[in-house]
């Protein structure tokens, strides 16, 4: 709750500033689908059960002449095992590029993240996706995002929202077909809900 409060209280006294940096809340579940399934709207719960929560901070790279945004990211997040196996972190460090789409006084961002993911325990969707494929796990593995958004202050006409976003992403960790750590199909897809400030 204080992190939340916290949150709000970046949101609003910052909003003056030049916006170069985000912060984003962040909490999900797993998939038991797999990336390509999700991305065409073919999503549902993995029978483990497992979930996470965390936070993700960015800084503005470049913003382009067409409506591109590019930020480089880093986050720490929990991954909540289910009493599976004890709950560990996990960092990643990542560039994400959104599209701003304006239109009818509303903003609609969609962004496309890659970069790196280490977790300090191997999450166990993943485990049992790599048993089942008689395949490897690796703590260390390729980063992918997919996410859509929107303005809270735009969809609610409050203007010091304006640069707050709630939205979806999917957050996705594999070792692209065997190319890291020679793992090919031990990965994770995590659905999430967020909320995001720019400041």
């Amino acid at each position: 709750m204080r992190i939340v409060a916290l949150f709000w209280l970046t949101c609003t006294l910052l909003v003056a500033s030049d916006e170069r940096y985000s912060l984003r809340l962040a909490g999900g579940w797993a998939d038991h689908h797999d990336f390509g399934q999700i991305f065409s709207l073919n999503a549902g719960y993995h029978h483990a059960n497992t979930a996470l929560v965390g936070i993700d901070g960015g800084y503005l790279l470049h913003r382009f002449e067409a409506p591109f945004d590019l930020y480089l990211k880093g986050g720490a997040y929990r991954y909540l095992e289910n009493g599976h196996q004890d709950d560990f972190f996990e960092t990643t460090a990542y560039l994400k590029l959104y599209y701003n789409a304006d239109f009818w006084n509303q903003r609609l961002r969609i962004g496309f993240a890659e970069g790196g993911s280490y977790a300090f325990g191997i999450p166990m969707v993943e485990r049992l996706e790599a048993q089942e494929a008689n395949d490897n796990n690796s703590k260390f593995l390729n980063y992918l995002e997919v996410s859509i958004d929107a303005s809270v202050g735009k969809l609610l006409h409050v203007k010091v929202l304006d640069q707050t976003y709630i939205g979806w992403t999917l957050k996705h960790r594999s070792g692209i077909y065997g190319l890291i750590n020679n793992v090919r199909r031990g990965g994770s897809n995590y659905n999430m809900v967020y909320i995001e400030t720019h400041f």
